[in-house]
């Protein structure tokens, strides 16, 4: 059974562009395609690893609302970003979000988006989660919501 999913598109703008769109959680809700997100309760500009931001969601898997504590773990300007998400004030217990962005040259940028559960060991947070959590349709239309948002920001 697999325990990630990976999405790609090639998005028409810079990379530097779309990496500024993502590395902004402010942005986040309106990218996300899972409709778990709400709001940003507090979240610089991911600029380094060991950041942390923190998004306010719901969702019946956490019983309604409840806020998450998301720990950067990858930070490349223009290249990769990446994070592991935990229940707010708890430490990760081992999905992660990871975004890969490659220059397709001027106007152009290849994106992936990787959502991996591979890292969670506790077997009762495996069967209330119910992983994936987050379905590949949905990280598709996350990528589609990313490239309108990123042609609203030029």
């Amino acid at each position: 059974m697999s325990t990630s999913i990976t999405v790609e598109r090639v998005i028409e703008a810079p990379v530097d562009r779309v990496f500024d769109v993502v590395s902004n959680p402010e942005r986040h809700v309106a990218l996300d395609g899972s409709g778990f997100m709400r709001s940003v309760d507090h979240a610089d500009r991911i600029q380094a690893v060991g950041e942390v931001f923190t998004m306010n969601m719901a969702g019946p898997h956490m019983g309604g609302e409840y806020q998450t504590d998301n720990h950067v773990i990858g930070y490349a300007k223009d290249k990769l970003l990446a994070w592991k998400t935990a229940p707010a004030g708890t430490e990760p217990p081992g999905w992660e979000w990871v975004w890969e962005f490659e220059s397709q040259g001027p106007a152009s940028t290849l994106v992936r988006h990787t959502y991996d559960w591979s890292a969670v060991t506790d077997k009762a947070l495996l069967e209330k989660v119910g992983f994936p959590l987050v379905t590949e349709d949905q990280l598709t239309d996350t990528l589609a919501r990313l490239a309108a948002e990123v042609d609203a920001a030029a």
